[in-house]
């Protein structure tokens, strides 16, 4: 039996080609990660959000990375003790001009995504919103579900109807904000509203706020918008809830006890098409 003795070169040589197969298998386990992942966010139709650490920002099911792609996000700066606040806004029903309120008593410039009803029906109150600095994103004319709008012109009707009536109110071009009804969305959604010039924003805390007949208590809303609240949060509440009303100015005063900030969100994404 002849026995193979390798000198030193061999065994480096064979190190080496270790090394080197580790490293490629490494790399594509990696491409083949990144590809899974770009596959089941571009499956996704529905925003979704996992809080894993108190104070530190969710795990969402379409990643900060992904979204960037499209000019779209859901999350600010996590170094950042600074968050977002913003307003979905459907119908009026007597709670927002308390909300502009406490908004202006700590000089919070907040986001109002607005339907298409809310223009029609509350000029005044819109003009109120530009005129103490808030901005006013689009939330679609009439509240679809845009996932299943797959042509760029049913898409560019949504928020061209909404652009030409806050033209109509404030005599300006709308931001170039959007925020997809109920989260829902798909991937050629995020193409065409980044073709159309607009961030789509999504957000990172939230809470069932928006059954007008069945409210939270004050209680109820602390024990989710308190513990939650991250570096970067981008807040979604509903101007339709009495309780948000009620609590805000309390709420807006313990964020601010906590460390918290308030950001421009218009001018963060603004920032982010650029960097």
């Amino acid at each position: 039996m002849k026995v193979h003795i390798f000198g030193k070169k061999q065994v480096l040589y064979v190190v080496l080609a270790i090394i080197l197969l580790c490293i490629g298998m490494v790399c594509a386990l990696r491409a083949v990660n990144r590809l899974g992942a770009a596959e089941a966010a571009a499956g996704i139709t529905d925003w979704g959000l996992s809080f894993q650490s108190e104070g530190a920002p969710p795990v969402a099911n379409a990643s900060q990375e992904y979204l960037r792609n499209f000019d779209a996000l859901y999350v600010g700066d996590a170094n950042q003790k600074e968050i977002y606040i913003t307003f979905d806004a459907g119908f009026e029903n007597g709670n927002t001009e308390r909300i502009l309120d406490a908004l202006k008593k700590h000089g919070v410039k907040a986001t109002f995504f607005l339907v298409g009803n809310y223009f029609e029906t509350q000029p005044e109150l819109v003009k109120r919103m530009a005129e103490e600095g808030h901005t006013i994103g689009n939330h679609t004319y009439s509240h679809p579900d845009m996932s299943k709008i797959g042509d760029i012109q049913s898409f560019q009707t949504e928020l061209q109807k909404n652009e030409a009536l806050y033209r109509d109110i404030l005599g300006s071009e709308m931001p170039k904000l959007y925020r997809p009804p109920q989260g829902k969305f798909c991937e050629e959604n995020l193409k065409m509203a980044q073709q159309l010039g607009y961030s789509t924003v999504f957000w990172s805390l939230a809470y069932v706020d928006w059954y007008t007949d069945d409210q939270p208590t004050p209680e109820q809303a602390f024990s989710k918008l308190l513990p939650r609240i991250h570096p970067g949060a981008v807040v979604l509440l509903h101007s339709t809830s009495s309780t948000n009303a009620e609590i805000l100015d309390e709420l807006l005063t313990k964020w601010e006890e906590m460390g918290y900030s308030f950001g421009d969100l218009e001018a963060y994404c603004a920032a982010q098409k650029t960097s």
